[in-house]
């Protein structure tokens, strides 16, 4: 007997569709997928979680000074005319960083084999590149959702019976973040 399911796919889109899955599930905090889709999602998705409320307080806090560059009143960068050419002003900010301890690293490279990459648009931008963010996936799971599981020891998410879709009968869960 296999130890995962096949999902009547090659082994590099099975991994694809699960990587999908899985991103879209901690993105959304539910998805809506197969049974048999779902089951295996589970597992990718509890383990994940698991690495994060496991290092979720495994940083140092840094102080750096970083040049950021003057913006106006516009957010375009203020620019002076030194020696004939125009050079960006910049100015010196002290910030504080959180940074990784070397198994918090490894969770977090862990994490970005399995996730895509995740691009937020505002509503009123839909369907234009400006303004989007790049959403740091392994970040949200270490500030966001580890910290509501740390009592819990697994179980972290549910999966609910919807009914059988309608073209192939197919019975549809949601799986949810508990």
């Amino acid at each position: 007997m296999a130890g995962y399911r096949k999902l009547g796919r090659t082994s590099s889109q099975r991994k694809a569709l699960i990587r999908s899955q899985v991103t879209n599930l901690l993105y959304n905090g539910k998805i809506v997928t197969t049974e048999a889709r779902a089951k295996e999602i589970r597992k990718v998705a509890e383990h994940l979680i698991a690495l994060a409320v496991k290092e979720k307080d495994n940083f140092d806090t840094v102080k750096v000074t970083a040049k950021v560059p003057k913006k106006d009143e516009n957010g375009k960068r203020v620019k002076e005319v030194v020696d004939g050419k125009k050079v960006t002003v910049y100015d010196e900010v002290e910030k504080e960083i959180k940074k990784d301890r070397p198994s918090r690293l490894h969770a977090r490279r862990q994490m970005l084999k399995v996730f895509y990459p995740v691009t937020e648009v505002p509503q009123k931008n839909a369907g234009k590149k400006r303004n989007t963010k790049s959403v740091d996936m392994p970040a949200k799971l270490f500030d966001e959702i580890a910290p509501k599981y740390v009592g819990r020891n697994g179980g972290y998410t549910r999966i609910v019976k919807i009914g059988q879709r309608k073209g192939d009968a197919a019975m549809e869960v949601l799986l949810e973040l508990v």
